[in-house]
């Protein structure tokens, strides 16, 4: 039996830790562990052949950090470690003790340590370079499948997968880094990753790092709720701590297999250990788990859309697509798409989003604009300032694909139709890059006239998706409405198809609603009567205009009526006023802000001190309240990192703005307090440090930002030279941890009154403790308010 047959089938397993093992044989902070597979690689083989004696049956290339971003080394080229790492895993498999079983070599790719566009400075597609060329070079030297693993961002684990898949006939596992409430770094859930890795075709997929077995039990059973795929497992051996000056784990060989056992016992597939996990980890927990039973995998039916922060998993309960962003019979948007007024188009998305849509619908086609051009631009403008996901409205495949391929999430496609040349060139794409697609009922003869023949096009749509591996629960029919003034049966037809559809195949249905009232006076009574009825017949998700209150009202009442709203407390809430319109035209610089809304911050801001207002009024009553707003937002996990880092940047723009005003005017801002941060030595990663810098700079800190990979005797000269009250630390590998340790020793001694606060993803509070810092962040809005106490209490 091939790998491929055995990935579900059979429990498979994996082996554990590799950073703490090089450590006991003398890697040395700040030494990166991929040149030990050239400069010592009979270490590297012998922890690989440790692992395959305990029975492992897949071992990882000793190539966690080996990517042009992170790798940069003068005397040995990238190709020639990740040769070496390859080399030494096959050396390791030929020389390990024989048993029946065959053994596989995973070619092991980590992230880049990066944010991409938006929120950082990597785009998309260099990102996709970087992993690429770590493929051709396993693939060159054969591997046997490639495991993409501790990744935090959605958009970087595309960026992976499609390199992966696009370069490679191999299989690929994709496994994520949760937090203990099963969120991403920049926000995502377990339904956006399932969605997306599902989407884009992986082999398996799950978590690893970041949480014990204890802590993914929970995150596992929210996998298997809604995963179609295998699922991969491997826990860090609990939490890190100190014990002789050295780094530890508190989950012993023992407590770690009764976990994965259960781990198994809830649906884990491939197993293995992470951070901290060693031979003795693993041995315990093959021989406990050998034997088990394998769950079988299987189909979940349900409708999953997404984008980077929110899996939207339809249930029987209706949902709404906006229809604004769209320039049928929209004047304003259409001079909007001319002019190329992006925050024209993106205060429709916003004013939607509050307005109530769950998805929002994007058609930029025009005569005269480059649509391909203006899609791509549109989509990730959108994804910056709203967790929406996007229903990509097109019939130009390249700009479909286009948008397709740099969308973070699974996203719903408008559409395919019924015809051969619709289905062959929009099938392929879905299959490709994933999403739940939009079936209309009409096919080379036109839209047909009758129920029977509507129905009978949705049948052969659904049967076609099924050849290329779609199944339909990612198809969703449009039986079509057209206007009733120009057709009188057409309504009673689409309602009758509509229910038909819904009941035969099983499938989500959708409708352009306010095509039916075309042409009639008082057309939004016909468009809510309409729409009523057609939720009654079966109506999954409507495309509807959500800023209008006579389909709103229906919405709402609807729903409270039929048992989808418990209490009828959203229907009251809404009556009652609760959900405030944004009105155009009327905005505030603080609502700029807090929607990332980065031209309209500037201009606001140069309106506002045009007509005579204060610059440090407008940083106290608009700019520090929306931060106030967005940071608590933040804490809350109702607005995720990319939200929060779009609205520093809309708050950089208006600061500028202040600055400038202030300058001219030959006033001067409050000397600013100093913030030092760094990532410590040995460390190549700087989101994190990143993130707090850039959160810190908009509450009116000046930060002096050291970099990455920085030795404890260049913090401590900053400190002392800078005079310095606060310094931040960041670590996110387990190896570097006591460069963070030593880092702080040495500026108790050389600066006692400095305070020091310390965080990154292999850090916890018990640990923080233990090497003596004074606070532990967990997110960077936790840092940036210890950093406002501490310049509080240096000022009184």
């Amino acid at each position: 039996m091939s790998l491929q047959e055995k990935i579900g089938r059979e429990l498979l397993f994996f082996d554990g830790g590799m950073g703490t093992l090089l450590q006991e044989r003398g890697l040395q902070p700040g030494e990166l562990p991929e040149l030990w597979n050239t400069t010592n690689p009979s270490a590297i083989i012998e922890i690989h052949k440790r692992y395959l004696d305990v029975g492992s049956d897949i071992i990882l290339t000793n190539t966690f950090g080996a990517n042009a971003l992170k790798f940069h080394n003068a005397q040995i080229s990238l190709k020639e470690v990740v040769t070496a790492a390859i080399n030494n895993g096959k050396a390791a498999i030929a020389s390990a003790t024989t048993r029946e079983a065959p053994r596989y070599l995973a070619l092991d790719i980590g992230p880049t340590g990066k944010l991409l566009e938006p929120m950082g400075d990597l785009s998309f597609d260099r990102a996709y370079d970087v992993f690429k060329e770590v493929v051709e070079f396993g693939v060159e030297n054969g591997v046997d499948l490639i495991h993409i693993e501790t990744m935090s961002d959605t958009y970087e684990v595309k960026a992976a997968v499609l390199a992966a898949k696009e370069n490679s006939d191999l299989p690929v596992f994709a496994t994520m880094i949760f937090d203990e409430e099963g969120k991403l770094l920049t926000g995502g859930d377990v339904a956006s990753v399932i969605a997306l890795l599902e989407g884009l075709g992986v082999d398996a997929l799950g978590i690893n790092c970041g949480l014990g077995p204890a802590g993914m039990l929970p995150i596992l059973e929210e996998l298997q709720k809604l995963s179609s795929l295998p699922l991969v497992v491997k826990p860090n051996a609990g939490l890190p701590k100190q014990r002789g000056g050295k780094v530890y784990y508190d989950v012993e060989p023992a407590e770690f297999a009764q976990l994965m056992k259960e781990v198994v016992e809830k649906g884990g597939h491939i197993i293995g250990g992470c951070c901290g996990t060693t031979p003795e980890h693993v041995e315990a927990m093959i021989n406990l788990c050998r034997n088990l039973p394998v769950n079988p995998v299987t189909l979940k039916e349900e409708t999953i859309v997404s984008a980077y922060g929110k899996g939207l998993v339809f249930t029987e309960k209706p949902l709404i697509i906006g229809e604004r962003i769209n320039p049928t019979g929209k004047p304003k948007f259409k001079q909007a798409l001319k002019e190329h007024n992006l925050e024209y188009i993106l205060k429709e998305g916003l004013a939607e989003e509050e307005a109530g849509a769950h998805i929002l619908d994007v058609n930029v086609g025009l005569p005269d604009i480059d649509e391909k051009a203006m899609m791509v631009e549109v989509v990730k403008e959108l994804q910056g300032v709203t967790n929406l996901p996007l229903q990509i409205d097109t019939v130009d495949t390249s700009a479909m694909e286009a948008a397709m391929r740099i969308y973070n999430g699974k996203p719903l496609i408008n559409s395919v139709n019924g015809k051969r040349s619709s289905m062959d060139s929009v099938f392929p794409l879905i299959k490709k890059y994933g999403g739940t697609v939009i079936g209309l009922t009409l096919d080379e003869d036109g839209i047909p006239e009758t129920v029977e023949k509507r129905v009978e096009i949705a049948g052969k749509i659904i049967g076609e998706a099924a050849k290329y591996g779609i199944h339909k629960k990612d198809i969703i029919i449009d039986v079509l409405c057209m206007t009733v003034s120009a057709e009188q049966e057409g309504a009673k037809i689409t309602l009758a198809a509509l229910k038909e559809v819904k009941e035969r195949f099983g499938v989500r249905t959708t409708l352009g609603v306010s095509n039916i009232s075309f042409g009639l006076p008082g057309r939004p009574l016909v468009n809510a009567t309409f729409y009523t009825m057609a939720l009654q017949n079966g109506l999954s998700c409507g495309i509807i205009n959500p800023s209008a209150k006579s389909m709103m009202d229906a919405y709402y009442a609807y729903c409270a009526l039929m048992n989808f709203d418990e209490n009828c407390e959203n229907y009251i809430g809404y009556m009652s006023g609760v959900k405030e319109e944004q009105v155009s035209g009327g905005m505030t610089l603080k609502y700029a802000i807090e929607k990332g809304l980065k031209s309209e911050a500037r201009e606001l801001t140069l309106a506002a001190l045009k007509e005579g207002r204060k610059p440090l009024e407008l940083i106290d009553v608009e700019l520090m309240p929306a931060l106030d707003v967005v940071g608590q937002g933040f804490e809350d996990k109702t607005l995720y990192l990319p939200q929060l880092l779009m609205s520093a940047d809309a708050a950089k723009l208006s600061f500028a703005v202040i600055r400038e005003a202030l300058s001219s005017a030959g006033a001067s801002e409050e000397e600013r307090p100093k913030v030092i941060v760094a990532t410590v030595k040995g460390d190549i990663h700087d989101i994190g440090k990143n993130i707090v810098k850039v959160l810190l700079e908009n509450y009116g800190f000046q930060v002096i930002d050291l970099g990455k990979d920085v030795p404890p005797e260049k913090v401590v000269a900053a400190c002392l030279e800078e005079q310095v009250g606060l310094v931040g630390l960041s670590a996110l590998m387990t190896t570097t941890v006591a460069s963070m340790e030593e880092t702080i020793k040495q500026l108790r001694k050389a600066a006692p009154a400095t305070k020091i606060m310390v965080g990154g993803a292999v850090l916890n509070q018990e640990y923080a403790d233990m090497i003596g810092a004074d606070f532990y962040g967990k997110d960077a809005m936790q840092s940036v308010n210890y950093a406002k106490e501490v310049h509080t209490s240096r000022r009184s």
